[in-house]
């Protein structure tokens, strides 16, 4: 079974979020949400499509403001999009007229505390992590793309965002690119010592990626369930662990409560 974790944590927390509430006109699309997230750890939002998902990243980006609530960063009340949040969104967001190299630069074009070396020197070192380092010097529409979706990443990283909202990133891709990519993104997390929100509706990433994952229910989108990830697979994952009994038992316990939680709605 499930059951709701303590959002407390001995870490250091980098984001709360407090009885964040949502709505235009008389739609409600997040009511009283409320949950922290901890510096370097994958926080999964998850939840059906149109829940509220990519509302709730739109206000932690500060593209928007919410009805009523906080978000802080840092204790710091959140008041307009900075370079600490990065966002990557399912839709390939590459410049067709920069190589790859040139995408990845473009994200520290207002980067004035660093020199031209240095800029050159965070390319490269982004396009190793995200083993891109062969295609520098190609255009993306000589890339597939995953490849596309890792430019994206590494540009946000070579920003100097410390936390990356990251929106369904993997959504458009085919199955193995997005196994690929999600054990991708847990290397670049140790390697680079990131804090990362990502969303999705899939239970199986959810659970693969997440050290925490918190499941909305419909809208006016609640928080249906919180699961500390982490305190049952550990830090390190691997494609085995999706053929195991225990993420198998995991995932299905999810998915019955979630289909739960829609019955009672519409009986």
């Amino acid at each position: 079974m499930t059951e709701p974790c303590d959002d407390r944590s001995a870490d250091e927390v980098v984001l709360e979020v407090s009885d964040l509430t949502v709505g235009f006109d008389d739609d409600v699309i997040l009511e009283d949400v409320s949950f922290t997230v901890t510096r370097g750890a994958i926080q999964v939002i998850m939840g059906r499509s149109g829940c509220g998902k990519t509302t709730l990243m739109r206000m932690v980006g500060g593209l928007d403001e919410p009805s009523s609530g906080t978000i802080q960063i840092e204790g710091v009340p959140v008041g307009g999009p900075d370079r600490r949040r990065g966002m990557v969104f399912q839709s390939y967001s590459s410049f067709p007229w920069l190589t790859v190299a040139g995408n990845v630069a473009f994200g520290m074009r207002y980067r004035d505390d660093l020199s031209r070396p240095e800029k050159q020197e965070r390319v490269g070192h982004y396009l190793s992590l995200v083993g891109l380092a062969d295609f520098a010097d190609d255009f993306p529409n000589r890339i597939s793309g995953g490849m596309r979706q890792r430019v994206a990443i590494a540009r946000t990283l070579a920003a100097g965002s410390e936390i990356l909202l990251m929106d369904e990133p993997f959504g458009a891709l085919d199955a193995q690119t997005r196994e690929h990519l999600q054990t991708q993104l847990r290397t670049i997390l140790h390697e680079d010592a990131k804090t990362i929100i990502f969303v999705t509706h899939d239970v199986e990433e959810a659970l693969f990626l997440a050290d925490r994952v918190i499941v909305f229910s419909r809208r006016p989108a609640r928080q249906l369930m919180v699961l500390d990830v982490k305190a049952r697979f550990g830090e390190e994952r691997n494609l085995a662990l999706r053929e195991s009994k225990q993420f198998f038992d995991l995932r299905n316990d999810v998915l019955r409560q979630v289909r739960q939680e829609a019955g009672s709605m519409l009986s």
